[in-house]
């Protein structure tokens, strides 16, 4: 199968996601990628502030809370302490940065769409290969992580949650800046 052919089959998809639709924030730059004709997105993220609990390694987590939008300190706090005593597991706060995985036509295109993406600091970005697709994913760098809880107690002070939450809020105006700055780039292109 051509890839044109296969980007159209892929994009008449429905969204499969967790969330079941694709993140406002990085959609103008997934329609611009794939306005493009030797690339389309196959997933995407724009970054997201979690609470999450993480369970043993072949059980998958489980969200807490989980925003794409920077988030008030009332609601993150009332989320652990409704959650806390319900898990004797490990919860943590976390911001992840935005992610997007492009399938290209051809090697020399994935390293184009690499360049362009490190240029706008996207550094953690790179090209996964195999005998069949060449898929380019496009990692941002902002992230954060800590336990909040542990054992059906929150292990941090208020104080602390603050500043989680904060450093979450500028991380996450920092990737959409980066979502747009790698748009503009692709529309110019």
């Amino acid at each position: 199968m051509s890839f044109l052919n296969e980007k159209k089959q892929f994009l008449a998809k429905p969204d499969k996601s967790s969330a079941g639709e694709t993140d406002k924030a990085i959609l103008p730059l997934i329609k611009a990628i794939n306005l493009l004709e030797n690339y389309y997105t196959t997933s995407s993220c724009a970054g997201r502030i979690i609470l999450i609990k993480e369970k043993g390694k072949k059980q998958k987590a489980a969200f807490l809370f989980r925003s794409h939008e920077t988030v008030n300190f009332n609601k993150i706090k009332n989320a652990l302490e409704n959650t806390v005593k319900k898990t004797n597991e490990t919860i943590y706060f976390k911001h992840e940065p935005a992610i997007l995985h492009v399938s290209c036509s051809s090697i020399v295109k994935a390293q184009e769409l690499v360049n362009v993406a490190r240029e706008c600091g996207w550094k953690k970005s790179g090209i996964i290969a195999s005998k069949n697709k060449m898929i380019v994913e496009l990692v941002s760098v902002e992230q954060l992580a800590t336990p909040v809880a542990i054992n059906s107690k929150i292990i941090i002070t208020e104080t602390y949650l603050k500043i989680l939450v904060s450093e979450a809020n500028n991380k996450l105006l920092l990737t959409r800046k980066k979502i747009k700055r790698l748009e503009n780039l692709i529309k110019n292109k």
